[in-house]
This record gives C-alpha cells, sequence and structure tokens, in this order.
C-alpha cells in the first residue's frame, strides 16, 4: 500500500480534500465509521473520526502501513533495534481470519482432526486457512460487525430461523474478515458452502457483499441476509448513516430481486439499519 502525504495528514488530525484521497480507501474508511466528511458546496474534504483507531485499523489492515510510524533516523534507528531490520519488511505476519460457532463443528486443518467450538468470550482464528476444511452441509456467515461476530450466540434463535427458512444448512460456521485481506474470501472460492453474509442493512454493506463477495462468488453460491421485518426497522433506522453514504452509493444496484428490493427500501425510506439490533440483549 502507498503511503501518501495525504493519509499522513489524516493521521495527523488535518482534514484532505477528496481529490487528494483514492476513492477505494475513502470507501473502505467511510464504511468503517473512520472518517468524517464536511461538504461545502459540491466540494468535500475528509478527517479521522478517531486518529488512534484510524491508525489501527491501516495498520492491521496493511504491515506496510506500520512505516507511518517510521519518519526520522532515530525512529527507524529504533524500529531496526526491534526488529533488526531498518526496513519493515511488508510479509503479513498473521494471515488468515477468525472463526467461531455456538456448537461444535468437526473441521479438518492440514488434514488433521480439529474441532470448531470455541467458548462463550471467545473465538478461534485460522491462520493456515488454505489447509481448512470443513463439511460441505454447513452454512458459512460472514459477520460485518465485530460486535455481533462475538455474540451469535444472542443471535442464534434469529440466524436458525433464517436458516430454515431459506431452505439452508442450520448447522452454521461463523467468520469475518477482519483483519481486512482476501485470504477469506479466497478460502471461500475454494470450497463449495454456501456464504450468507450478515452486514449492516445500508448502502455502504450492499456495496461490501457485491464488490468483495458475490461478483467472486456467484449468485448461486452466495446470498445476502434480508430478516422479514427488515421495512419496519428501516422506518426507525438513521438517516445520517444514509445521508452520508447516498452521494458515493447512489447508483448502487443488484440482479438479485431480494437485494434489489432491499435496496429500493433503503432509498425509500432514505435510512439505513445496523444488524447489532439484531442481537437479543
Amino acid at each position: 500500500m502507498a503511503i501518501t502525504v495525504s493519509l499522513q495528514a489524516l493521521l495527523e488530525g488535518k482534514q484532505v480534500a477528496s481529490s487528494k484521497l483514492s476513492s477505494k480507501l475513502v470507501d473502505e474508511l467511510m464504511t468503517e465509521g473512520l472518517l468524517i466528511v464536511d461538504a461545502h458546496g459540491s466540494k468535500k474534504s475528509y478527517r479521522a473520526r478517531n486518529i488512534e483507531a484510524l491508525q489501527q485499523y491501516l495498520m492491521d489492515k496493511d504491515e506496510s502501513y506500520r512505516v507511518l510510524e517510521v519518519n526520522s533516523a532515530s525512529s527507524r534507528a529504533s524500529m531496526a533495534t526491534k526488529t533488526g531490520n531498518s526496513k519493515l519488511v511488508t510479509v503479513r505476519s498473521c494471515p488468515g481470519f477468525p472463526v467461531n460457532s455456538y456448537e461444535p463443528i468437526e473441521c479438518q486443518l492440514d488434514n488433521e482432526p480439529f474441532s470448531v467450538n470455541p467458548m462463550k468470550g471467545c473465538f478461534l482464528f485460522v491462520t493456515e486457512w488454505e489447509k481448512f476444511t470443513i463439511p460441505n452441509d454447513i452454512t458459512v456467515i460472514g459477520i460485518e460487525n465485530m460486535e455481533n461476530f462475538r455474540m451469535i450466540r444472542q443471535t442464534r434463535e434469529f440466524i436458525e430461523k433464517y436458516l430454515r427458512a431459506h431452505g439452508l444448512p442450520i448447522k452454521a460456521l461463523f467468520v469475518s474478515r477482519y483483519p481486512q485481506s482476501t485470504d477469506l474470501r479466497k478460502w471461500l472460492t475454494s470450497i463449495p458452502n454456501h456464504y450468507l453474509h450478515f452486514g449492516d442493512f445500508d448502502l455502504a454493506g450492499i456495496h461490501i457483499f457485491l464488490s468483495e463477495f458475490q461478483q467472486y462468488l456467484g449468485s448461486s453460491h452466495s446470498s445476502f441476509l434480508i430478516p422479514e421485518d427488515i421495512a419496519s426497522r428501516l422506518k426507525f433506522g438513521s438517516s445520517k448513516r444514509f445521508n452520508e453514504q447516498y452521494n458515493r452509493y447512489n447508483g448502487i444496484s443488484s440482479d438479485i430481486p431480494e437485494l434489489q428490493e432491499l435496496i429500493n427500501l433503503i432509498m425509500h425510506y432514505r435510512k439505513g439499519y445496523d444488524q447489532e439490533g439484531y442481537i437479543n440483549l
């Protein structure tokens, strides 16, 4: 990843014009709630909502971003002392993705038995994902928000009801795309299991599914979780979230009828709804 002057400015708490930032990176950071947009007529600028959170997100996304911390000879010397090399090696130290379940799932890792059965309050992280295999009769559910990922037991009744209604295997393995990389997507394309995407019910959430998953997996191999009561929930959703996303995603569409209907509902109510609303506290 390129380290730009504009990105450094954001990390220093400065405002940066939209024309100075990569639109793809802006999409990402806005989706994660890491940027605040300031509109001045037709012109926009961005600033970090929380500098530490932005820096941590970038470092988790790609270790090459850690050179943002190395700005002087003294800091390079410090890095050399810690790593043995003043040039930070950009090999990822922790590939893979988190997995979770609310019941035991007997999988395999490097052709050895591997049970995914984390206790409440924790989850597992699969690093050698190329050697990770699961039974065919499992629905893989991607959870966008970490709060939902941690609290899957509080959504079990809702999830199982949805899977039954849509004819999908009831037993579920939950996965997360954090830290962001293509590992999860590559793994999903290598297995026959159906992928169900559980994200926020807003334009950015749909964009993530379409651009990061559906275009690679196909509509027969993937779907977007759309609750039957989403229309009534959108009525009381967030207008602010919709307004922040509208200019960037207002042209979004899908050839999947159910997903296009959700897009139409979001446009009609001009609101978005967070997936955390489905956690049964």
